[in-house]
């Protein structure tokens, strides 16, 4: 008798269960989903790129004449004017030269006169005089170069800016061309950053969509740089191993908050003509790769791997792996299974973006 109860009670608790999993089948065979399909349209992008960030002017002060640095006037991170000395090399010897190239001077200045008075009186040839002449020229030239020597042991800025790190110090013995410091102008700066060859065509021939020149800067830490930037010059050529070409913009600095070696991102629009865009919500991500689910003529949803070029506020622009006709699932993508037969209905690809409140122009 309890084996029969048993039984009894086993037997109505697997047809409840079978009964309630055909009702959720049911339920789930009556859902209807939102399909749409991709849309083809000319829209604009903010296309972030890595970009190095360069003073208009830095250049390297290096020693001219060989000697011990006698005095070291300014410190590193010092602001400097035009023309303000920097360093000075021990001057003593090219005073020295500069002295004796005076009194060369002197010397076959006064055997010019003595030449010139004898010449007068005919007790001499002209070519006295002439010889003289150019002893006295050749004095002077070697006075002019002593001159240059010994400015050359004061070292002075070529223009105003700020002194980056001094490797030496006081007292040091310093050979032509060693490195003292570097000087860097950062009143304007250049951001340098590499664009696609695809990227650099839409920009190039569809210059009327996209506007103008002008680009943005996010610095390192995130904030954008308040001044806007202008593109000023594109490279000659593509780089054979990257497939990249070099842009130039140059970027108003007046707080001097940007220095040269800075990174940043150099934020750009860029137009894209017929760009197949979908919304973001109808995909699906597996393992770093992006799928949809295109519904066949059979109402069966099969996924599909895309590739996606662009990445927008909640639209994809899509790469390859759709085209324009493709009826994609909207919505319950991580409902759906491979193969599965649902019930749609179609949305307006264009309502679809308009609902989203996106920008996409």
């Amino acid at each position: 008798m309890m084996k029969r109860v048993a039984s009894s009670i086993m037997l109505s608790t697997l047809l409840l269960v079978v009964g309630c999993n055909g009702k959720k089948e049911e339920k789930q065979e009556d859902t209807v989903y939102p399909v749409t399909n991709p849309l083809k349209k000319d829209t604009v992008i903010n296309k972030e790129f890595v970009a190095q960030i360069r003073s208009v002017r830095n250049i390297e002060i290096r020693a001219q004449e060989k000697g011990f640095l006698e005095k070291i006037y300014v410190d590193e991170g010092q602001y400097v004017h035009a023309g303000q000395t920097l360093f000075r090399i021990m001057p003593q010897l090219y005073q020295a030269e500069l002295l004796k190239a005076k009194a060369e001077v002197e010397q076959a200045s006064i055997e010019l006169r003595n030449a010139s008075t004898l010449a007068n009186n005919n007790i001499v040839s002209k070519n006295e005089k002439a010889m003289a002449k150019a002893k006295l020229d050749a004095a002077n030239a070697e006075m002019k170069l002593a001159q240059i020597h010994l400015s050359f042991t004061d070292i002075k800025a070529p223009f105003s800016g700020v002194i980056n790190r001094i490797p030496l110090k006081l007292g040091s013995l310093v050979d032509e061309g060693d490195l003292l410091t570097s000087l860097s102008d950062n009143t304007d700066v250049y951001s340098y950053f590499n664009v696609s060859e695809p990227e650099y065509l839409s920009y190039q021939t569809h210059a009327a969509d996209r506007g103008s020149n002008q680009v943005s800067l996010i610095m390192a830490n995130g904030d954008m740089l308040p001044q806007k930037g202008e593109i000023q010059t594109i490279e000659g050529e593509f780089d054979n191993e990257t497939g990249n070409i070099a842009f130039r913009a140059k970027f108003p600095n007046p707080d001097k908050l940007l220095r040269n070696g800075e990174t940043g991102k150099v934020q750009m629009t860029l137009p894209l003509h017929n760009a197949l865009i979908i919304p973001q919500k109808a995909t699906y991500e597996i393992q770093d790769q992006k799928y949809v689910f295109i519904i066949d003529k059979n109402g069966k949803a099969k996924s599909r791997n895309i590739k996606v070029a662009y990445e927008l506020p909640d639209l994809y622009v899509v790469a390859s792996g759709l085209s324009e006709g493709d009826n994609i699932l909207l919505e319950g993508v991580q409902k759906v299974k491979d193969d599965q037969k649902v019930k749609t209905k179609f949305q307006n690809p264009a309502k679809v973006l308009q609902s989203l409140k996106l920008k996409a122009e």
